[in-house]
């Protein structure tokens, strides 16, 4: 795997197989043998979600650290992606909305308080760069379907770790009300826009 855009790092961070842009495809012109599994760094893998606020401002909030790992074989263009998103830690910067958006009519912490990704289908550009990662998204105990796009994504030989590490930024869109979170509509938006930040350490 090169060290610069590796692709094969390719999600490095389960999110590396999302990871889909041109920047992949050096990296995946000359595949390994055989799937090599990354994990996530917990350290460096949040959500961050966007929701118009009665049509004057976005409200935005972060959820993580985000845990999992994704199985990626460049060679046949597969993957596997699994994602833990512990919903139950969102934050916002104000104590009293965190605390409405955790009631059952929005997030539903108590009952649930982990949403969750699976993904095994991956679309590839002509070069061999994962340009999509489309599975299943289940939040509040529903599931429907997700993609998930890379905004940018590159990789780097750590001198500490002395591994390969790859990251970037993901982004995605639902609608809440497939999931039953409808307080507040329409003054907020039932549009949720996330912005996946994640790196991943190569085993």
């Amino acid at each position: 795997m090169s060290s610069n855009k590796l692709s094969g790092a390719v999600v490095r961070t389960a999110l590396a197989v999302l990871c889909a842009g041109p920047g992949l495809a050096p990296a995946l012109a000359q595949p390994a043998a055989g799937p090599v599994t990354y994990e996530l760094d917990p350290n460096h893998t949040f959500v961050t979600f966007e929701v118009m606020h009665f049509g004057t401002s976005t409200l935005r909030g972060r959820i993580g650290p985000v845990t999992g790992s994704v199985t990626v074989d460049r060679a046949a263009r597969a993957g596997d992606l699994r994602l833990r998103i512990p919903v139950i830690t969102v934050e916002t910067g104000m104590d009293v909305l965190d605390a409405r958006l955790k009631k059952p009519d929005l997030l539903a912490t108590a009952e649930y308080p982990e949403a969750y990704f699976v993904a095994t289908r991956f679309k590839f550009d002509e070069a061999g760069g994962v340009q999509e990662v489309r599975g299943e998204f289940t939040f509040r105990g529903l599931g429907d379907a997700l993609s998930l796009y890379a905004r940018s994504f590159a990789c780097r030989r750590d001198a500490t770790l002395k591994r390969e590490v790859c990251g970037g930024d993901f982004s995605a869109d639902f609608k809440r009300s497939h999931f039953g979170a409808t307080f507040g509509e329409p003054f907020v938006s039932d549009n949720v826009h996330l912005v996946i930040q994640v790196e991943a350490i190569a085993p």
